[in-house]
């Protein structure tokens, strides 16, 4: 993932294995946005999102995930205080422009 948003120029100032190590991670570097994997062990993205969202109000989240994407899944995301969700079956084709949208970058 790090080669793919490095060929398009888009830094990553950290990663995490787990939802409390993201937590850390946005505490300590203050990311504009932060990809996050609904699935992660110790706290899941739902509980990190939220965790991300008292601690880091303006910081973007966009989840990645294996469900696909439907207007219902993207209102229920957005509910959850996200910003979207991108499939992990249309990384391909949908994480860059989802990614770039949400940073300013076309």
């Amino acid at each position: 993932m790090r080669e793919l948003l490095k060929t398009h120029a888009l830094p990553v100032c950290g990663e995490a294995e787990h939802g409390r190590q993201a937590v850390d991670q946005v505490k300590a570097l203050d990311p504009d946005l932060v990809l996050l994997d609904i699935n992660m062990p110790e706290m899941n993205g739902i509980q990190t999102a939220f965790e991300i969202r008292r601690i880091a109000p303006s910081t973007k989240i966009l989840f990645l995930t294996v469900q696909e994407c439907t207007p219902e899944a993207e209102t229920a995301v957005r509910l959850l205080g996200a910003h979207g969700f991108v499939s992990k079956s249309c990384v391909g084709t949908d994480l860059i422009p989802k990614l770039k949208l949400l940073l300013d970058r076309e």
